[in-house]
Order: structure tokens, then sequence, then C-alpha cells
């Protein structure tokens, strides 16, 4: 006879163990991986319901600062009916004529958005505390390496939140969740088709070179260069940072997460690993921190094997990199340099 709990707690971790994704990934040839590739492809796109109507960007420019190694411009553009996106712009002082490698650069959660991610502080010391301990101006960081940076607000975050708060106290993102599936849409969808418009601004810039589009991010960041690099073959590399691991952990041990990164129904059918997995054959880092209090490496470890299964199976194995380091939820930094430059310059 089944045990009956009182706590909630309990119950989500009973019913977990007895769930099984029906299309997590359990090939071993590269038929395998092809037939399961469109299928989970083709339910998640499914799961995360309709993408809003593309609208010309319509793009303004709203600014533009010179950083000595490269100019940092600031736009807005269209991204459906009734919203815009704010975005910074980096783009590096090189006197090649040639096109350059371009990077989409993900913003974590936190109040500031795209501004750590593209190094601007205002002279704040909480912003430049926020960039100190999470190694966060990535953008940056590859701009000063001679990439195209692009670093977009996604919703609801940085300059892309209410001028007033009706609902002090609430989390933003799982208010704006609720609020989008009586609507019949998923945050999280909406932000992904942010993303693929994001690069439709990028691809006009006359300096970007459109078969050198890289995707990398850190924890939320993390979740967006997952789902825009699975679901948007003009990403050619990614980097996800200390986002990699598996639903019990993460979703139902102890609820670290928001509506921003929530796909309805997704367990049902596929973990964590799965939706990384459908970047393959593409290349692929994953960096995850052995101290990260916020995706914890036990579990971390245990999506980073079922990954490499899936690699394996695609015949990419050569092209997934890990960067396990000694530190806490952050970029490292120690293989995403070498790992962007071996697929977008070399």
């Amino acid at each position: 006879m089944a045990e009956f709990l009182n706590s909630m707690e309990w119950y989500y971790l009973a019913e977990e163990k007895e769930t099984v994704p029906s299309l997590s990934f359990k090939g071993r040839s590269k038929e395998d991986f092809e037939r399961w590739h469109r299928e989970l492809k083709e339910k998640l796109l499914e799961l995360l319901g309709d993408f809003p109507k593309k609208v010309p960007l319509r793009p303004d420019k709203l600014g533009e600062e010179d950083c000595g190694d490269f100019i940092r411009e600031k736009y807005t553009i269209a991204t459906e009916k009734h919203m815009r996106l704010p975005l910074y712009l980096l783009k590096p002082k090189v006197s090649s004529e040639k096109r350059l490698p371009a990077i989409l650069c993900c913003h974590g959660h936190g109040p500031f958005g795209k501004d750590s991610v593209a190094g601007v502080t205002f002279g704040q010391a909480e912003r430049k505390k926020d960039i100190r301990e999470h190694n966060y101006n990535y953008g940056e960081q590859m701009a000063k390496r001679g990439y195209i940076t692009i670093c977009p607000d996604f919703r609801p975050f940085g300059e892309r939140v209410a001028y007033t708060e009706p609902y002090p106290n609430r989390d933003k993102c799982n208010v704006y969740f609720i609020k989008g599936l009586l609507l019949g849409q998923v945050l999280l969808a909406r932000n992904i088709h942010d993303g693929m418009c994001v690069l439709d601004f990028l691809l006009t810039q006359k300096e970007v070179d459109p078969e050198r589009i890289g995707c990398m991010g850190l924890s939320f960041g993390g979740t967006m260069t997952t789902y825009i690099s699975a679901l948007d073959e003009r990403i050619k590399a990614a980097d996800i940072i200390c986002y990699l691991t598996t639903t019990r952990h993460y979703a139902i041990e102890t609820a670290n997460f928001c509506g921003s990164q929530f796909v309805p129904y997704l367990y049902r059918y596929a973990d964590v690993a799965d939706i990384a997995g459908l970047i393959a054959p593409r290349p692929l880092l994953v960096e995850s921190g052995v101290n990260d209090t916020c995706f914890k490496f036990d579990s971390a470890r245990k999506a980073h094997e079922h990954l490499k299964r899936i690699y394996e199976a695609a015949g990419a194995g050569d092209k997934l990199e890990f960067d396990i380091f000694l530190g806490e939820h952050s970029f490292s930094g120690k293989k995403a340099f070498s790992f962007f430059d071996k697929y977008l310059k070399g």
C-alpha cells in the first residue's frame, strides 16, 4: 500500500522518484541520437507554446562610449508588437576590415541585468562588487579579446521591470510567469524569442561574421544560453556557466528556480542535460564550480555524465569540454577564451 504523506516537500520527492522522463536520451548510436534530437526538439517547441510574431527591429541608438579597447553602444530594438528590448553592443577597435566573430552574452539573476555583463557600473560600489564576486563582465572581457559582444536585458530584468512596483516582496519572475500563462504565454519562450531577435540585430552589423556566432551566460544566463543555442543553429559554439544540473536537485530538492526558467511539463519528457544535448554536435563548454551553492557540483557531475553520453552518440565527443573549477557561482574564464578562439577564430 502506498504511503500517504502530509508534507508537500516529501510528496514531491516521492513523485519525482517515480517520474521517468520519456524522451531522456537512452541511445548509443548516431542514428539513435538523430532520431532523439528530432523528437525532443519538436516536443520542446510544443511545450514552449506559441512564439510572438516578429516585427521590424526598428533599432534606436541611445548612446556610444569609447572604452579604450572597444566602443560600447546602447540600443533598443523592437521584439514584438508591445515590447522593446534594451541592449549594449560592444565593438573592438581593430584595424582589419575582415568580419569578426561575435558572442551573445546573457546575464543572470540580479538587479543590474545586462549592465554587469557589459562592464557598466556607473561608478557605483554595489555594481562593482557584483562584477567582482561573479567575474561577471564577460561581455566586456570578450570584447577586449577581439569579439563583438551583444548584451541584452531579458524579461523581467535590468531596464525591463515595472516603473512602479505593484506587488512588493513578490518574485517578479513568478508574477510575470503566472500573468503570461493566463494569456497562453510561457515567459521563457518570450525570452528565447527575444534572444533570437537580438541575433537578428547582431547580424545586421556589417562587422559581424554570421558563421562565427557564439553564446555564453552565467546562472539564468546559462539557462538562456542552453535554450537559445538548442533552438537556434546560428549559434556555432556555446558556454553554459554554472547552470547544468538535474531537475531533482534544482527544482525538487531545493526549489532553486523561478518562473523565468520554467517550461511547463518538461520533466515528463526531459532533464536539463537533455536540453543541453540538443546543442550537439556543435561545440559546447560547460563550466561548474566545485563550491557552487546555487547548482551543487554533485548534481552537476551527474548532468555532465548524461551530456557526455549524448555527445558521444552524436559522434561529437571531442566537441564537448568541461571547466571544473575551485570556485563559487561565477564565470571561471580558465577555458572560455581558448574554447571560443578555437571554434570562432580558428
